[in-house]
């Protein structure tokens, strides 16, 4: 029961809508009708600037992990518990209820909750995102690559098997939702970051 409690709270957390939010409220549109339509902070950074974007981002990933604060805040330690909670998270994002289910690619909320798992695979992981997308021009890129260390950097540390199976799950889900992504780079059409 008290793994659904958490999992149903993540879910509802993790749905707030933010890059979706934000732009409604700087520019009086809908984000999923402009560029890419994802409601990510990537694409709220193309029109509402890098400032927005980033906090954008930063929400993102706090709305994932704190959800697996408030839990062992109050006492859960049960790590297959705490992991559900951070994958509803990111279901959450990426398939709000609000938004008819149309959400994020979930990358920022994914780190967000790995984080608050262990900031070292988080950290790890991060440091992979920003060489990989330096290195390749992709945010794109940067994203699925970090995020599949991810697992590894669990392995590593000898992490609970419940963060390395769900993060290598996060890792598989954020592959599937930058399939649009990954046709772009074949036909090398997607956007480089300037």
């Amino acid at each position: 029961m008290t793994a659904v409690v958490w999992a149903v709270a993540g879910y509802l957390f993790g749905s707030i809508p933010t890059g979706y939010l934000a732009v409604r409220f700087l520019l009086g549109e809908d984000i999923r009708t402009l560029g890419s339509g994802n409601i990510g902070a990537t694409n709220v950074t193309r029109f509402a600037g890098k400032k927005w974007g980033v906090a954008v981002a930063l929400f993102d990933m706090a709305k994932g992990g704190l959800v697996v604060l408030a839990a062992r805040l109050v006492g859960v330690q049960e790590p297959w518990v705490l992991a559900s909670a951070g994958f509803a998270g990111v279901l959450g994002h990426n398939f709000p209820i609000w938004l008819k289910f149309r959400g994020g690619k979930g990358v920022a909320t994914s780190f967000g909750v790995i984080f608050f798992w262990n900031p070292i695979p988080a950290l790890m992981g991060g440091a992979v995102w920003y060489w990989a997308m330096r290195l390749s021009r992709y945010v794109s890129v940067g994203s699925m690559v970090s995020l599949a260390t991810v697992p590894v950097w669990f392995a590593l540390i000898k992490g609970h098997p419940a963060y390395g199976w769900t993060s290598a799950a996060l890792a598989v889900l954020a592959v599937a939702r930058h399939h649009s992504n990954i046709v772009k780079l074949v036909k090398k059409e997607e956007d480089t970051i300037s």
